[in-house]
This record gives structure tokens, C-alpha cells and sequence, in this order.
């Protein structure tokens, strides 16, 4: 079976390595006894595999575990006494906890209560604690509390490590989360400001290109002023769509952000398209709406215009403002071909009423008689 390594930087592998060597030098001098060739093999082997413990406590946890394990053991079947190198069984426990597995987790939580029961029998088999008083029986209690409540500390340390750390990164998950978010919302506002921008400017442009064709040989001069706004759409389209692009590119640049005041433009454009367009608005607003909400208004006047420039029957429009002190209603009507209902569920639409909701108001575009009839309600002032 494969075993999986963690992943770690060359320098915590490095340090993870140092720090196994000079823990076993300084075991081996700790339990070597000057004479005791046997004696000295077995400290040699418990050394080698605490130290070997030591060295893999981060890069494989699980592995670690299983060598103090061996290593407790073999110390043990020599009757060696415990001694400072089963410090490294306290390390090996807090990563477990730390770094290990789900299982490796749960497999350092539940040796803790063994090592605590095997460290406690190994002691009363060694002879070291009796049973058969009421003092021995308290210092066996005592040593199982202590030992218990030593590896369950050393155990519980790496799990708060290891909270801490999973913590840390499901923030950071969230807030990249957070951010792919924010950035896919953009691109859809900007998507949607392209799609307003390109259609109305290309329904002037149609527009005025069929004009042009029609008068050129009647009225020359009618063609021509009909080229001049063509090119001028054309010129303000390309600016507003360059400006767009860059918004992509670099997020923090600025893109075209029209407001109330651009609606005489917006106006003079269909307008000279061949729209008999009527504005009007009653009642004024008493101060300057948020700039959300006049964007809101814009777009979604823009895009309705450019509906009924395209599927018009005639070219009469009628807009209507109605400033309230908490809200804004915009109606926008024009004549349809009776018999033909448009279709409410075109893009246009769809932009129009999200553009709408994002602003916390509500929208509807349906057929009304022999009229089609765009209605925005937005909220103002503090209901914004």
C-alpha cells in the first residue's frame, strides 16, 4: 500500500530532519550505560525508533504513530524503564492530532487512553506500583490520571492547532469565493451594459441607414444629415464599448456610467432616428436620485426605446416620469402591430427587469390594448 507524504516546504523538511537527529544523539547519550553492551543495543533500537518517530511526526503522522507504538513496545518487552526519550510519544500525539488524517485523528485520540492503561499495567508488572493497599491502588490511580490526562493534553493541543488552521482556510475559501463572486457579477453587469449599448446604438444606426437609403435620391440633404447621425452613433457606440472592454481588462478602471442627465442625448439620438418621441415629467424630483437608480432609469429607458424603435407599428413613443418621495415610476408606451403579441422574454426584457430588481424595484413590459407597455417602479431616498 502506498503510503501518502504531506506536503511540505524544503526548509520544514530540513528542520523536521535536524531536529530527529539531535533528539536521537541526545536520547542515545541519555540512555547508554557504560558497560552494558546489551543493554546499550536495546537503548540503541528504542532510540532509532522514537528518533525515526520524531523525524516523520509531520510528513506522515499516521506512520509516526505506528513507529511510537513499535517503539513503546520494544521498550518495554526489554524491561527498560521509562525515561526523558518518551517525550518524543507526547510530540508524536500532538501531530497526530494536528496533521494526520480523519483517521489518524481518531487513532492518536484513542491512544491516548491506551498509552495511559498500557504505561499503568507496564508499571504493577514491573513491580513498581502494588495493588494490594489502599496507597498503592491511590498512586496506580494517580499514575493513570496523570499519564491520561498528559497525552490526552499533548493530543488535544494538535487539535486546537488544527481547528485553528481549518478555520483559517475556510475563510479564506469563502472570501475567494466571495471575490469570484463579486467578479462574475461584474462581467454580468458589464455583459449587459454592452448588450444596451450595441443594440440601441445598432437600432439607430438601421434606422437611419433605411432612411438614408430612401431619401438619398428624393433629398440628398436628408441622407446626408441621416449619415451624420449614424456616424456620430457609431462614434459615441465605439467609445462607451472601448471603455467597457478596458472595464474588463482592468477592474478598477471606471466605465460609462450615464445618468439623468444624458437622457436629452439619449432622446435627441432616437429622435433623429424617426422616433415622434414625447417626454415628459410630472412631478419633478425634489433632489438628485441616487446614482444607482439614475443608471437604473437610464438603461432601462434605453433599452425600451430601442424595443420600440425595432418592433414598433409606427413611430410614436410615449415616456412618462413620475418622481414621488419614495419612488419613481417610468412607463414607456408605443403602438404594436395588433394580432402580433412581441415576445416578453427576450434578452431586453430580461435585462431590464434585473437591472430593476437590482435596484429593489419591480418592472413589467406586456401588450396593452394596441400598445406595448414597458413599467418601472424603483425606490428612492432611504428605500433604496
Amino acid at each position: 500500500m502506498r503510503i501518502a507524504l504531506r506536503p511540505l516546504l524544503r526548509y520544514q523538511l530540513i528542520v523536521d530532519l535536524v531536529a530527529a537527529g539531535l533528539f536521537g544523539l541526545l536520547a542515545f547519550v541519555i540512555e547508554i550505560t557504560p558497560g552494558d553492551v546489551t543493554g546499550n543495543l536495546g537503548a540503541a533500537v528504542v532510540t532509532v525508533l522514537f528518533a525515526a518517530a520524531f523525524a516523520f511526526r509531520r510528513l506522515q503522522p499516521g506512520v509516526a504513530l505506528i513507529l511510537a507504538w513499535v517503539a513503546a513496545i520494544v521498550q518495554m518487552s526489554l524491561l527498560r524503564s521509562p525515561s526523558p526519550t518518551d517525550v518524543a510519544v507526547f510530540v508524536v500525539l500532538y501531530a497526530a492530532a494536528a496533521y494526520g488524517s480523519r483517521r489518524v485523528y481518531w487513532a492518536g485520540f484513542v491512544s491516548t487512553f491506551l498509552g495511559a492503561a498500557t504505561a499503568t499495567g507496564y508499571l504493577i508488572l514491573r513491580g513498581g506500583l502494588q495493588l494490594f493497599s489502599t496507597e498503592s491502588a491511590f498512586a496506580v490511580l494517580a499514575v493513570l490520571l496523570t499519564s491520561g490526562f498528559a497525552f490526552l493534553l499533548s493530543w488535544g493541543a494538535g487539535a486546537l492547532v488544527r481547528t485553528t488552521r481549518r478555520a483559517a482556510e475556510n475563510a479564506a475559501a469563502q472570501r475567494a469565493a466571495e471575490e469570484a463572486t463579486i467578479a462574475e457579477q461584474e462581467r454580468v453587469r458589464i455583459a449587459r451594459d454592452m448588450h444596451d449599448v450595441v443594440a440601441h446604438s445598432l437600432a439607430v444606426v438601421i434606422a437611419q441607414a433605411d432612411g438614408a437609403r430612401y431619401a438619398a435620391a428624393q433629398n440628398p440633404a436628408a441622407a446626408t444629415a441621416a449619415l451624420t447621425t449614424i456616424s456620430s452613433t457609431a462614434r459615441a457606440a465605439l467609445a462607451d464599448v472601448r471603455l467597457l472592454l478596458q472595464q474588463l481588462r482592468h477592474s478598477q478602471a471606471e466605465g460609462p456610467q450615464p445618468t439623468l442627465a444624458d437622457l436629452e442625448s439619449l432622446y435627441a439620438q432616437v429622435r433623429a432616428a424617426g422616433v415622434d418621441l414625447d417626454a415628459a415629467v410630472a412631478p419633478l424630483p425634489d433632489a438628485d436620485p441616487p446614482a444607482a437608480v439614475q443608471l437604473a432609469l437610464y438603461r432601462i429607458l434605453q433599452e425600451a426605446l430601442t424595443n420600440a424603435l425595432r418592433h414598433g407599428s409606427d413611430a410614436r413613443v410615449t415616456v412618462r416620469f413620475a418622481w414621488h418621495p419614495d419612488r419613481v415610476e417610468l412607463t414607456v408606451r408605443n403602438r404594436r402591430v395588433v394580432g402580433t403579441p412581441p415576445s416578453v422574454g427576450g434578452h431586453g426584457v430580461i435585462g431590464m427587469r434585473e437591472r430593476a430588481q437590482l435596484a429593489g424595484g419591480t418592472l413589467s413590459a406586456q401588450p396593452e390594448s394596441d400598445e406595448f407597455v414597458v413599467r418601472a417602479i424603483l425606490p428612492i431616498g432611504a428605500a433604496a
